[in-house]
């Protein structure tokens, strides 16, 4: 069985994300969506409404399973006997980061291959930062992600602004 693990912090996912899980279900008998916390990062959501998000918004697609996990990713991907780690590639400036840590990666274990992804173009701007900084203004960001994920920031923001009056 091929396994893709498409690890990240989907803080919130977006229709971007939608896009590179409809293409790697193509290419993979099974495809997890990982979801992971970053250090580097302060998310918006936490790990369970970042789960329910992704659930939610896969949930029509029959060989997508969704979990999390707080480990070194190569480790995590052998756990769940995967063979590729899916990434997407929005522009040449993620090309860079994504490279570094496909090469990585495969001196960690060179049982795994990363497989990049493009997104169709109308979202090869679109990432979580922005539609949570365009949200935060109470701006309508339901064409840039899934119900599920724009429902959450709804009830956030709100709650948010509430606390602020």
């Amino acid at each position: 069985m091929r396994i893709g693990i498409y690890p990240g912090t989907f803080d919130p996912i977006t229709n971007g994300h939608i896009d590179i899980i409809n293409r790697s279900v193509l290419l993979f008998d099974k495809v997890i969506v990982a979801v992971t916390t970053n250090p580097s990062k302060s998310p918006l959501f936490s790990i369970d409404e970042r789960i329910e998000m992704v659930l939610s918004s896969t949930k029509s697609l029959s060989n997508v399973e969704v979990d999390s996990f707080d480990d070194l990713l190569v480790n995590y991907a052998l756990h769940k006997n995967a063979t590729a780690i899916i990434r997407g590639l929005r522009a040449t400036s993620d090309f860079e980061f994504e490279f570094q840590m496909a090469l990585v990666n495969r001196k960690l274990s060179n049982e795994l291959v990363t497989v990049f992804l493009m997104p169709n173009e109308k979202y090869t701007y679109l990432n979580s930062t922005i539609v949570k900084e365009v949200a935060s203004f109470n701006a309508d960001v339901s064409c840039f992600v899934p119900e599920a994920a724009n429902k959450k920031l709804l009830e956030k923001f709100s709650a948010k602004k509430t606390k602020h009056l």
